[in-house]
Protein backbone atom coordinates (compact mmCIF):
# COMPACT_ATOMS: atom_id res chain seq x y z
CA UNK A 1 0.00 0.00 0.00
CA UNK A 2 1.51 3.30 -0.83
CA UNK A 3 2.34 5.60 1.35
CA UNK A 4 1.38 9.36 0.66
CA UNK A 5 2.11 12.27 2.20
CA UNK A 6 -0.14 15.48 1.81
CA UNK A 7 1.48 19.21 3.02
CA UNK A 8 -1.23 21.32 2.50
CA UNK A 9 -3.02 24.07 4.40
CA UNK A 10 -5.80 22.73 3.38
CA UNK A 11 -4.71 18.98 3.91
CA UNK A 12 -8.00 17.61 5.50
CA UNK A 13 -9.93 19.16 2.15
CA UNK A 14 -6.95 16.66 0.67
CA UNK A 15 -7.52 13.83 2.49
CA UNK A 16 -11.14 13.63 2.15
CA UNK A 17 -11.00 13.82 -1.79
CA UNK A 18 -8.36 11.57 -2.00
CA UNK A 19 -9.47 8.80 0.48
CA UNK A 20 -12.90 8.58 -1.42
CA UNK A 21 -10.72 8.87 -5.19
CA UNK A 22 -8.40 6.20 -4.20
CA UNK A 23 -9.33 4.18 -1.18
CA UNK A 24 -6.19 1.98 -1.05
CA UNK A 25 -4.16 4.41 -0.59
CA UNK A 26 -1.93 4.93 3.15
CA UNK A 27 -3.00 8.56 3.21
CA UNK A 28 -0.80 10.11 5.69
CA UNK A 29 -0.60 14.26 6.90
CA UNK A 30 -0.95 16.82 10.12
CA UNK A 31 -1.36 20.43 10.45
CA UNK A 32 1.34 20.09 13.01
CA UNK A 33 4.92 20.83 11.22
CA UNK A 34 7.05 18.54 13.24
CA UNK A 35 4.58 15.26 12.73
CA UNK A 36 4.41 16.36 9.40
CA UNK A 37 8.19 16.45 9.13
CA UNK A 38 7.88 12.95 10.71
CA UNK A 39 5.36 11.18 8.37
CA UNK A 40 7.72 12.75 5.65
CA UNK A 41 10.41 10.23 6.46
CA UNK A 42 8.42 6.96 5.12
CA UNK A 43 6.16 8.62 2.59
CA UNK A 44 7.86 7.73 -0.75
CA UNK A 45 4.72 10.23 -2.29
CA UNK A 46 4.06 13.60 -1.38
CA UNK A 47 1.29 15.86 -2.60
CA UNK A 48 1.26 19.65 -1.95
CA UNK A 49 2.93 22.89 -1.58
CA UNK A 50 5.59 23.78 -2.59
CA UNK A 51 6.62 26.01 0.30
CA UNK A 52 5.77 23.32 2.72
CA UNK A 53 8.19 20.97 0.75
CA UNK A 54 10.99 23.09 1.60
CA UNK A 55 10.54 22.46 5.21
CA UNK A 56 10.43 18.69 4.27
CA UNK A 57 13.42 18.50 2.85
CA UNK A 58 15.52 20.57 5.06
CA UNK A 59 14.59 17.63 7.41
CA UNK A 60 15.99 15.30 5.53
CA UNK A 61 13.55 13.92 3.91
CA UNK A 62 13.10 13.34 0.55
CA UNK A 63 10.53 11.71 -1.67
CA UNK A 64 10.89 9.84 -4.58
CA UNK A 65 8.32 11.50 -6.41
CA UNK A 66 6.49 14.91 -5.60
CA UNK A 67 3.11 16.10 -6.53
CA UNK A 68 3.01 20.26 -6.31
CA UNK A 69 -0.15 21.78 -5.87
CA UNK A 70 0.93 25.03 -7.40
CA UNK A 71 1.81 25.80 -11.04
CA UNK A 72 4.60 27.48 -10.03
CA UNK A 73 7.41 25.53 -8.11
CA UNK A 74 9.90 27.93 -7.90
CA UNK A 75 10.80 27.36 -3.67
CA UNK A 76 11.92 24.01 -5.05
CA UNK A 77 14.57 25.37 -7.20
CA UNK A 78 17.56 26.79 -4.19
CA UNK A 79 20.35 24.98 -5.09
CA UNK A 80 20.64 24.33 -1.50
CA UNK A 81 17.36 21.46 -1.81
CA UNK A 82 17.67 18.09 -3.15
CA UNK A 83 16.64 17.62 -6.43
CA UNK A 84 17.30 13.85 -6.96
CA UNK A 85 13.40 13.11 -7.01
CA UNK A 86 10.57 13.26 -9.13
CA UNK A 87 8.42 16.82 -9.38
CA UNK A 88 5.64 17.68 -11.07
CA UNK A 89 3.55 20.94 -11.28
CA UNK A 90 -0.29 20.78 -11.41
CA UNK A 91 -1.08 21.29 -15.55
CA UNK A 92 -4.44 20.42 -17.02
CA UNK A 93 -6.15 22.54 -14.23
CA UNK A 94 -6.01 26.34 -14.41
CA UNK A 95 -6.99 27.20 -18.21
CA UNK A 96 -10.66 27.55 -18.08
CA UNK A 97 -9.83 30.04 -14.63
CA UNK A 98 -7.33 32.32 -16.04
CA UNK A 99 -8.72 32.38 -19.43
CA UNK A 100 -12.52 33.82 -17.25
CA UNK A 101 -10.12 35.99 -15.29
CA UNK A 102 -7.99 37.33 -18.54
CA UNK A 103 -12.27 37.52 -20.45
CA UNK A 104 -13.08 39.49 -16.75
CA UNK A 105 -10.91 42.47 -17.34
CA UNK A 106 -10.87 42.67 -21.21
CA UNK A 107 -14.30 42.85 -21.46
CA UNK A 108 -13.87 45.44 -18.27
CA UNK A 109 -11.81 47.19 -20.58
CA UNK A 110 -13.57 47.50 -23.34
CA UNK A 111 -16.93 48.32 -21.80
CA UNK A 112 -15.69 50.68 -19.65
CA UNK A 113 -16.58 49.38 -16.73
CA UNK A 114 -14.23 51.56 -13.70
CA UNK A 115 -14.69 54.38 -15.32
CA UNK A 116 -18.83 53.84 -15.70
CA UNK A 117 -18.36 53.22 -11.94
CA UNK A 118 -16.83 56.51 -11.42
CA UNK A 119 -19.48 58.56 -13.57
CA UNK A 120 -22.48 56.95 -11.55
CA UNK A 121 -20.44 57.62 -7.79
CA UNK A 122 -20.44 61.31 -9.41
CA UNK A 123 -24.24 60.71 -10.61
CA UNK A 124 -23.60 61.60 -13.88
CA UNK A 125 -25.35 59.44 -16.80
CA UNK A 126 -22.77 58.25 -19.22
CA UNK A 127 -24.14 57.15 -22.82
CA UNK A 128 -20.53 56.06 -24.04
CA UNK A 129 -21.16 52.91 -26.48
CA UNK A 130 -19.20 50.26 -25.35
CA UNK A 131 -16.37 48.34 -27.50
CA UNK A 132 -16.36 44.78 -28.66
CA UNK A 133 -13.38 42.14 -28.50
CA UNK A 134 -13.49 41.53 -32.20
CA UNK A 135 -10.52 42.75 -34.05
CA UNK A 136 -8.32 43.69 -31.45
CA UNK A 137 -4.65 41.88 -31.31
CA UNK A 138 -4.10 39.43 -28.29
CA UNK A 139 -0.30 38.86 -27.44
CA UNK A 140 0.35 36.17 -25.05
CA UNK A 141 3.75 35.71 -23.52
CA UNK A 142 4.25 32.33 -22.49
CA UNK A 143 2.54 29.90 -24.46
CA UNK A 144 2.64 26.78 -22.33
CA UNK A 145 -0.87 24.73 -21.11
CA UNK A 146 -2.31 27.70 -19.49
CA UNK A 147 -1.26 30.54 -22.44
CA UNK A 148 -2.79 27.58 -25.01
CA UNK A 149 -6.18 27.24 -23.26
CA UNK A 150 -6.06 30.98 -23.14
CA UNK A 151 -6.12 31.12 -26.30
CA UNK A 152 -8.59 29.10 -27.57
CA UNK A 153 -11.02 30.58 -25.06
CA UNK A 154 -10.42 34.17 -26.60
CA UNK A 155 -10.52 32.72 -29.98
CA UNK A 156 -14.22 32.79 -30.54
CA UNK A 157 -14.37 36.36 -30.02
CA UNK A 158 -12.59 37.22 -33.18
CA UNK A 159 -9.38 38.43 -31.35
CA UNK A 160 -6.30 38.09 -33.41
CA UNK A 161 -3.80 35.93 -31.54
CA UNK A 162 0.23 35.91 -31.56
CA UNK A 163 2.40 34.52 -28.78
CA UNK A 164 5.97 34.84 -27.37
CA UNK A 165 7.77 31.58 -26.27
CA UNK A 166 11.13 30.59 -25.81
CA UNK A 167 11.81 30.21 -29.26
CA UNK A 168 9.74 30.69 -32.38
CA UNK A 169 6.98 27.97 -33.20
CA UNK A 170 4.27 26.70 -35.35
CA UNK A 171 1.56 26.15 -32.65
CA UNK A 172 -2.46 26.80 -33.10
CA UNK A 173 -4.76 28.90 -32.71
CA UNK A 174 -1.81 31.47 -33.13
CA UNK A 175 -1.09 33.32 -35.62
CA UNK A 176 2.45 34.15 -34.75
CA UNK A 177 4.97 32.40 -31.74
CA UNK A 178 8.10 34.52 -32.03
CA UNK A 179 11.03 33.97 -29.79
CA UNK A 180 11.39 36.30 -26.18
CA UNK A 181 13.89 38.39 -28.87
CA UNK A 182 10.82 39.73 -30.02
CA UNK A 183 8.98 40.52 -27.72
CA UNK A 184 9.27 44.58 -28.47
CA UNK A 185 8.03 44.38 -32.24
CA UNK A 186 4.70 42.17 -31.31
CA UNK A 187 3.90 44.49 -28.06
CA UNK A 188 3.74 47.36 -30.66
CA UNK A 189 0.72 45.50 -32.45
CA UNK A 190 -0.99 44.43 -29.42
CA UNK A 191 -4.37 45.96 -28.18
CA UNK A 192 -3.48 43.45 -24.95
CA UNK A 193 -0.05 41.99 -23.30
CA UNK A 194 -0.87 39.25 -21.03
CA UNK A 195 1.98 37.70 -19.44
CA UNK A 196 1.70 34.39 -18.23
CA UNK A 197 5.80 33.40 -18.32
CA UNK A 198 7.45 31.39 -15.10
CA UNK A 199 10.18 32.50 -13.22
CA UNK A 200 13.25 32.31 -14.85
CA UNK A 201 16.70 33.87 -15.15
CA UNK A 202 15.50 34.84 -18.87
CA UNK A 203 12.15 36.18 -17.80
CA UNK A 204 13.48 39.16 -15.49
CA UNK A 205 12.71 42.26 -16.26
CA UNK A 206 11.38 42.16 -19.20
CA UNK A 207 8.97 44.89 -19.00
CA UNK A 208 11.29 47.90 -18.25
CA UNK A 209 10.87 51.24 -19.50
CA UNK A 210 11.88 50.79 -23.14
CA UNK A 211 9.13 47.95 -23.39
CA UNK A 212 6.80 50.19 -21.97
CA UNK A 213 7.45 53.09 -24.78
CA UNK A 214 6.55 50.39 -27.54
CA UNK A 215 2.77 49.87 -26.13
CA UNK A 216 -0.22 51.69 -28.06
CA UNK A 217 -1.30 54.07 -25.90
CA UNK A 218 -4.73 52.40 -25.68
CA UNK A 219 -3.34 48.90 -24.79
CA UNK A 220 -4.16 46.80 -21.59
CA UNK A 221 -1.12 44.76 -20.10
CA UNK A 222 -2.42 41.81 -17.67
CA UNK A 223 0.16 40.41 -15.50
CA UNK A 224 -0.79 37.13 -14.30
CA UNK A 225 2.19 35.14 -14.64
CA UNK A 226 5.31 36.33 -12.26
CA UNK A 227 6.11 39.65 -10.48
CA UNK A 228 10.27 39.41 -11.71
CA UNK A 229 9.09 40.06 -14.88
CA UNK A 230 8.01 43.30 -14.53
CA UNK A 231 10.26 46.77 -13.20
CA UNK A 232 7.69 47.85 -10.59
CA UNK A 233 8.94 51.79 -11.14
CA UNK A 234 9.01 51.46 -14.84
CA UNK A 235 5.25 50.80 -14.88
CA UNK A 236 4.12 52.82 -12.85
CA UNK A 237 5.79 55.95 -14.96
CA UNK A 238 4.64 54.49 -18.10
CA UNK A 239 1.42 54.56 -16.90
CA UNK A 240 1.46 58.05 -15.65
CA UNK A 241 2.93 59.25 -19.20
CA UNK A 242 0.52 57.34 -21.22
CA UNK A 243 2.39 55.07 -22.53
CA UNK A 244 0.07 52.20 -22.50
CA UNK A 245 -3.86 52.89 -21.24
CA UNK A 246 -3.59 50.54 -17.94
CA UNK A 247 -2.68 47.41 -16.20
CA UNK A 248 -4.06 44.61 -14.39
CA UNK A 249 -1.54 43.16 -12.06
CA UNK A 250 -2.25 39.83 -9.95
CA UNK A 251 1.36 38.67 -9.04
CA UNK A 252 3.91 41.12 -7.43
CA UNK A 253 7.46 40.70 -7.14
CA UNK A 254 6.71 41.07 -2.60
CA UNK A 255 3.41 39.08 -2.10
CA UNK A 256 1.69 40.55 -0.26
CA UNK A 257 3.01 43.82 -1.47
CA UNK A 258 4.34 46.02 0.85
CA UNK A 259 1.51 49.06 1.90
CA UNK A 260 4.21 51.71 0.71
CA UNK A 261 4.17 50.17 -2.59
CA UNK A 262 3.85 52.97 -5.48
CA UNK A 263 1.25 50.01 -7.48
CA UNK A 264 -1.70 51.01 -4.49
CA UNK A 265 -1.90 54.38 -5.82
CA UNK A 266 -1.04 54.25 -9.77
CA UNK A 267 -3.39 56.02 -12.14
CA UNK A 268 -4.95 52.56 -14.20
CA UNK A 269 -3.53 50.10 -12.24
CA UNK A 270 -5.88 47.67 -10.70
CA UNK A 271 -4.40 44.60 -8.00
CA UNK A 272 -6.05 41.71 -8.01
CA UNK A 273 -3.87 39.91 -4.93
CA UNK A 274 -2.86 36.41 -6.64
CA UNK A 275 -6.37 35.22 -7.79
CA UNK A 276 -6.36 34.71 -11.04
CA UNK A 277 -6.11 31.23 -10.81
CA UNK A 278 -6.92 29.65 -7.92
CA UNK A 279 -6.25 25.72 -7.28
CA UNK A 280 -9.34 23.41 -7.17
CA UNK A 281 -8.95 20.46 -4.73
CA UNK A 282 -11.21 18.41 -6.28
CA UNK A 283 -9.39 18.66 -10.10
CA UNK A 284 -6.01 18.40 -8.37
CA UNK A 285 -6.45 15.30 -6.71
CA UNK A 286 -7.81 13.65 -9.97
CA UNK A 287 -4.30 14.86 -11.77
CA UNK A 288 -2.49 13.19 -8.74
CA UNK A 289 -4.48 10.13 -9.18
CA UNK A 290 -3.63 9.88 -13.00
CA UNK A 291 0.23 10.40 -12.15
CA UNK A 292 -0.09 8.34 -9.39
CA UNK A 293 -0.98 5.49 -11.97
CA UNK A 294 1.57 6.68 -14.51
CA UNK A 295 4.15 6.84 -11.73
CA UNK A 296 3.49 3.47 -10.61
CA UNK A 297 2.83 1.80 -14.04
CA UNK A 298 6.57 3.74 -15.22
CA UNK A 299 5.27 5.71 -17.92
CA UNK A 300 5.78 9.69 -18.41
CA UNK A 301 4.25 11.97 -15.70
CA UNK A 302 1.80 15.14 -16.64
CA UNK A 303 3.86 18.62 -15.59
CA UNK A 304 7.28 16.67 -15.08
CA UNK A 305 9.92 19.59 -14.25
CA UNK A 306 12.92 19.74 -15.65
CA UNK A 307 14.98 21.01 -12.68
CA UNK A 308 18.10 22.28 -15.02
CA UNK A 309 15.33 24.39 -17.28
CA UNK A 310 13.46 25.81 -13.93
CA UNK A 311 9.31 24.51 -15.19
Amino acid sequence: MTRVLIAEHDYAVYAKLLGAAAPHLNVQTSGDPAELARLAADCPVWLGQPDLFVNLLRTGATPQWAQSTWAGIKPLLNDSLPQSYRLTRAVGIFGQVMAEYMLTYMLGHEREVLARLVSQVERKWDPRPGCSLAGRSVLIVGVGEIGQAVAKFLQPFGVTLNGVASSARTLAPFTEVAPLAELGRLVEQADYVINLLPDTPQTHDLFDAAMFKRFKPEALFINAGRGVAVVDADLVEALKEGHLAGAVIDVCRQEPLPVRHPFWTAWGLLLTGHSAAPTSPAAMVELFVENLQAWQDGTPLRGEVDFARGY
